[in-house]
Formats: C-alpha cells, sequence, structure tokens
C-alpha cells in the first residue's frame, strides 16, 4: 500500500467518522439508548478514530522514509482491524446481530498486531 493510498483512506476513514459518531450521536441516540447499544455505538467510534490517526500516521511516516520495511503491512492490520472492529460493533448497534459481537476480538488483535508492527518498523528509525 502506498503513502499516498493510506493517507487517502485516513481521510475517508476520518471523514465518515465524524458522520457516523454525529449521525449516532443525535439521529439514532434514542434508538441506541432504547436497546442499549449507545455504549457499544461510542466504543466503535472512538477505536475508529483512534486508529484512524494511527493510519494517518503510518501514511505520514511511509511519505517521509518509504525505506522502513513493513509499513504497508502495518497500514493493512489497522485498517483490517478497524473494518472487523468498529464495522462489526456498527453492525451489532444498526441490526442487532448479536453474532457479530463475535467479530470484534478478530478485529481487536489486527489492531494490536498493527500496533505491534508499527513498534518493529521504529526500530529502523
Amino acid at each position: 500500500m502506498t503513502a499516498r493510498l493510506i493517507l487517502q483512506i485516513a481521510a475517508l476513514l476520518g471523514a465518515l467518522g465524524v458522520g457516523i459518531g454525529a449521525f449516532g450521536a443525535h439521529g439514532l441516540r434514542k434508538m441506541l439508548e432504547e436497546t442499549g447499544r449507545f455504549d457499544t455505538f461510542e466504543t466503535a467510534v472512538r477505536y475508529q478514530f483512534y486508529h484512524t490517526l494511527a493510519l494517518l500516521a503510518v501514511g505520514i511516516l511511509l511519505a517521509m522514509r518509504p525505506d522502513i520495511r513493513g509499513l504497508s503491512l502495518t497500514a493493512w492490520l489497522f485498517l483490517g482491524g478497524i473494518l472487523l472492529f468498529s464495522g462489526s460493533l456498527y453492525t451489532l448497534c444498526f441490526t442487532g446481530i448479536t453474532k457479530m459481537g463475535a467479530v470484534a476480538p478478530i478485529g481487536g488483535l489486527l489492531l494490536i498486531a498493527g500496533w505491534l508492527r508499527l513498534l518493529l518498523a521504529a526500530r529502523q528509525l
């Protein structure tokens, strides 16, 4: 994955995070509270943002230091983690499909792997 693509994905995920967060906090708050899913929704948005910022940092680092090995893999791990962790929680909140909660830990593992891969990449600085 190129630095340009990583930065574009981070920008898109950031914009989506703001939109989804605002929509949930205002337009869907009553429904989310009635179903007991508001905290789950907030966790999904928060983790999306944290890892979007991490993805942004990876893109900037790759643009500045294309010689650092493993940054593309780091980006893929963060992206996969965001999609599986936050995505499964969003799906759970909006559809009530409780089996989606079982996907979140896989996304969480990908996010952890992304941080560990970033640790290895940082050793090359």
